[in-house]
């Protein structure tokens, strides 16, 4: 981060959303400023999964204050990303473009294991680098992160749809507790953590550490009474919980270190906890200092090389999985590049070529599954599935590419107003029909152009000499000049 001496990080969780803030001194990050507040966005979510207009109103009154702080920040210094609220909503759209707007910043929802990777990633900067078998935990409102790690390195993360928000609205009704109440939402917890014993046992691990919201609260309460500060074991949460029995309804609890914004999820998030330590077999539980949006912090100090590697070796995963060639694929992406540097005489943004060589080395991948409708099927596999790095809007946006590089345009449910997307689909189809032979195509005789007083029209220059040396290319591209005719842009061929 040569440029910069700050940076900032925004997490929108299920129950609050933080930003910190922070100077960089020495490649280190010393934070200045935290903002916390619990818009518990989590418990907005009706019967059809869509956002209640009161917490997408909470969420952007939040976003709104948390934009006025940034004011002055550069794009490179904000990350923000929302978890497991929006990854559920169905009319998330609805409540990020307006809450873009109002912070001033892209924000990206990310799958749950890229959430994970993130947790691991600042948990483990907290810690000595050494190692160390680390068991992580992460219980958020309406998700819970297990990771496991070595050192500073994540080796398996997943994310299960239990957590403090989702489990009190549903076993810890009228916010009272009771024994059944807890042995049922016990049980449900582990229903759904059930697979985490054979990805996670006892043996694997040596050190288990609890990040975050549930287990922060938990050990606040527990130093409060006088246990050992800065872990948990089950004797605390036995005893916490017959503080709940005792006290029978959230009006009635009155506990040291108990907040008040914590109360009416505490049932859920003790429920999970528990049922967490006797599936997995915990003792102690260290409280780690780490999390979320150090992880995001860790990512931008890195400059984008870490993150960046990690989505260039995602894709390479990706892509081998699902049979693509590589060759063919690293083939398609160069000559997309090349074609979007003919247009825009020489400049290209970073961002934009390495989403033209990730949308060639993937546009194939639905063919080991279909070849008629392999475009699909590819575009299918990045909307539903976890790929590390990546954001999930992010995936959605290569999916369209993905999904445009073959067919009829008018059926592409994309927006043909996004000028950037139009022309990079535009390369992306280019470059498939230059390629058709499956072999480096000749661009000596061919040359793109956007012309500058009609931005909606493509113009592409072929020598008469190419034409007839290359027939079946020039074939498809005449198609493909064609296929742009009933859209509002334009390809002609000169």
């Amino acid at each position: 981060m040569q440029n910069t001496t700050r940076l900032a990080a925004v997490d929108l969780g299920s129950n609050s959303f933080r930003l910190e803030i922070g100077r960089i001194e020495h490649g280190q990050f010393y934070r200045t400023e935290y903002l916390k507040e619990t818009v518990r966005q989590g418990n907005g979510l009706d019967d059809s999964r869509n956002l209640t207009m009161q917490a997408m109103q909470r969420g952007w009154d939040c976003l709104a204050r948390f934009g006025e702080r940034l004011a002055g920040f550069a794009e490179t210094e904000v990350r923000a990303v929302a978890t497991q609220t929006l990854r559920e909503a169905r009319n998330r759209d609805d409540f990020l473009g307006p809450g873009m707007l109002k912070l001033g910043f892209p924000i990206d929802v990310i799958s749950g294991r890229e959430e994970a990777r993130l947790i691991y990633q600042g948990v483990a900067q907290a810690l000595p680098n050494i190692p160390e078998r680390r068991l992580v935990i992460d219980i958020g409102g309406r998700s819970t992160e297990i990771i496991l790690g070595n050192g500073r390195e994540p080796l398996q993360m997943e994310s299960y749809r239990v957590g403090s928000i989702a489990w009190s609205m549903r076993y810890f009704t009228e916010n009272q507790f009771s024994k059944r109440s807890f042995q049922i939402a016990e049980i449900a917890a582990k229903a759904v953590l059930d697979e985490a014993l054979l990805i996670y046992p006892p043996d694997q691990w040596d050190v288990a550490y609890g990040s975050a919201g549930t287990i922060n609260a938990v050990a606040d309460v527990l130093v409060a009474a006088g246990w050992p500060e800065g872990s948990v074991s089950q004797e605390g949460l036995d005893w916490l919980l017959e503080k709940l029995l005792i006290a029978q309804t959230t009006e009635r609890l009155k506990l040291a270190g108990m907040r008040e914004d914590r109360k009416a999820i505490i049932g859920g998030g003790l429920s999970v906890l528990r049922a967490l330590f006797e599936l997995l077999g915990i003792k102690r539980l260290e409280q780690a200092s780490g999390g979320l949006r150090h992880g995001l912090l860790q990512d931008l100090l890195g400059n984008g090389q870490v993150h960046t590697d990690l989505r260039d070796h995602s894709v390479t995963r990706l892509a081998a999985k699902f049979g693509a060639e590589p060759a063919h694929g690293l083939r398609v992406g160069h000559t997309a590049n090349v074609l979007f540097q003919q247009m825009t005489k020489g400049v290209i943004d970073e961002r934009v070529s390495r989403k033209l060589t990730w949308a060639g080395q993937l546009h194939e991948i639905g063919s080991h599954i279909s070849h008629s409708d392999s475009h699909k099927h590819a575009a299918y596999i990045l909307d539903n599935t976890d790929v590390m790095g990546f954001a999930l809007t992010e995936l959605h946006k290569l999916s369209l590419l993905v999904l445009g590089h073959r067919g009829k345009l008018r059926k592409l449910e994309a927006n043909f107003e996004d000028a950037l997307f139009i022309q990079q689909l535009m390369v992306l189809r280019l470059a498939v029909a230059l390629c058709h032979a499956r072999r480096d195509p000749d661009l000596k005789g061919i040359n793109l152009r956007q012309d500058p007083k009609n931005n909606r029209r493509f113009t592409l220059k072929i020598s008469e000499e190419w034409s007839k040396a290359h027939p079946q290319s020039a074939y498809l591209l005449n198609e493909e000049s064609l296929s742009w005719q009933k859209t509002p842009w334009s390809l002609e061929l000169n």
